[in-house]
């Protein structure tokens, strides 16, 4: 499935866009932060040609941007130059920018980018996406990720706060589904499309979410690796725009003790090879099919938790009636559970998967996602009953709200093992334990205001 772009798509390009004179390379690390090299107009062509070489380390980050020796890919292999090749459909404008500039998103080669290639994480989801087409099913995938759109200049005590509005007021109210918040937002939203338009990026509905400055904008549904790659480009594009309109986009799994997290709900199902929904059922609970699939996400949740919630500050999202998910459970069209079965026509039926926070890596997420459908089938799990009412009243077991127990979880998982690799787990996990390392390492505000003198 690993296909990489023809060198016709960047000439027809650069004649179409004779003023581009930067482009940014760029490939995503296991945080989902893109890291890569701005070239100049002229090396365009021999990337499509012969690809770029790219250092290890590139993939063994902290998301400090600091090497982690422990991945392997730091002195081990001398910081090896590894080769990448830019993805079809990915070189684009960044039509904010005010040097003409273009992007494009590039992936290791299966050889030739070898040591890091296990650590690509869009590669990881190509092998998991192949080995269920493998057995017949082609997963269809759509995203929906939250952010907030705050200022770029913080408050009078340091703090980040909610952006102005265009009217010039400052949001300090909720305001769920408020057509006048996303009147005030017009400005951006209208660059927002016409740039996700220019990079067929397919967004649509978008809301007010539920806090001051909080937005959501659906994602159209498609092959699951399509999907993912227009999610991490959507994301670029909105902090590019935000950053045009003088706001930072903030996709922090909780950037506010006070009010909502969040998240990036994903949808899926599984098509056969003529595209049909094998999802599809008049019954609202779905196919013995589907309820497979619930049953090896519910029963892979635990073990590929931190690649849904991978930071320290993702644990903080998980609050009781705050929309956001506290245990392994499934309902139809129940909101307050982790794996939910959308209402509507029958061709539509899908899982809606809400335990990732925003600042999960899409490419990650998804692949967690896939493999814990892949393993329900092959086992014929059985997810139980779907829970009717209250979940969070219901729960009889809760997802741990410790970084460190995910961290271990994954660490002493067979099921993870087998399905993302051995090479794979090694990079991750040694970010991981040195991210945890170095954050409870730090001293600050809050030990001072606990500790400084009531110890």
């Amino acid at each position: 499935m690993t296909t990489f772009a023809a060198v016709q798509e960047a000439q027809g390009f650069l004649a179409a866009n004779p003023d581009i004179e930067l482009i940014e390379l760029f490939i995503l690390d296991a945080n989902g932060v893109p890291r890569g090299k701005l070239l100049h107009r002229e090396e365009l062509l021999a990337l499509y040609q012969s690809g770029r070489p790219l250092p290890s380390t590139m993939l063994g980050l902290s998301i400090q941007g600091e090497d982690v020796e422990d991945t392997g890919l730091v002195w081990d292999v001398g910081d090896i130059d590894c080769r990448a090749y830019p993805l079809p459909g990915s070189l684009v404008r960044l039509p904010w920018r005010q040097i003409p500039t273009a992007a494009v998103q590039v992936s290791m080669h299966p050889s030739e980018g070898l040591p890091a290639t296990p650590a690509d994480p869009r590669q990881l989801l190509v092998r998991v996406i192949e080995q269920l087409e493998a057995e017949g099913y082609h997963p269809v995938m759509a995203c929906e990720l939250e952010f907030y759109l705050l200022d770029q200049k913080r408050d009078a005590q340091g703090r980040p706060q909610p952006a102005l509005d265009a009217d010039g007021s400052r949001p300090r109210q909720t305001q769920v589904y408020g057509l006048r918040e996303l009147e005030q937002l017009e400005p951006f939203l209208k660059d927002l499309y016409a740039a996700c338009k220019a990079q067929g990026i397919p967004a649509r509905t978008a809301i007010s979410e539920y806090a001051p400055g909080q937005v959501e904008i659906t994602l159209e549904h498609g092959p699951a690796l399509a999907a993912m790659d227009q999610a991490v480009r959507y994301k670029r594009l909105v902090k590019g725009v935000a950053h045009a309109h003088g706001m930072q986009a903030c996709f922090m799994a909780k950037p506010f003790a006070e009010i909502a997290g969040t998240g990036m709900h994903m949808h899926v199902s599984l098509a056969d090879a003529q595209g049909e929904n094998l999802f599809a059922s008049e019954d609202p609970a779905g196919t013995p099919l589907l309820r497979q699939a619930v049953g090896g996400m519910l029963a892979s949740l635990l073990d590929s938790l931190l690649l849904f919630c991978p930071n320290a500050n993702s644990y903080r999202r998980f609050q009781a009636n705050s929309y956001a998910p506290l245990a392994p459970t499934w309902g139809v069209d129940n909101r307050t559970v982790s794996l939910r079965v959308p209402g509507g026509p029958a061709n539509t039926r899908h899982i809606e998967h809400r335990i990732c926070g925003a600042d999960a890596n899409p490419y990650l997420a998804a692949a967690a996602i896939l493999a814990g459908i892949h393993r329900g089938i092959r086992e014929a799990l059985d997810p139980g009953a779907p829970v009717e009412g209250n979940g969070y009243a219901q729960a009889t077991e809760h997802l741990p709200t410790q970084w460190s127990a995910a961290i271990q979880a994954l660490e002493h998982s067979e099921w993870a093992r087998e399905a993302f690799g051995e090479a794979f787990l090694k990079v991750y996990l040694a970010i991981k334990r040195a991210e945890y390392r170095q954050f409870m390492g730090e001293v600050g505000e809050q030990d001072w205001r606990w500790y400084l003198s009531n110890a």
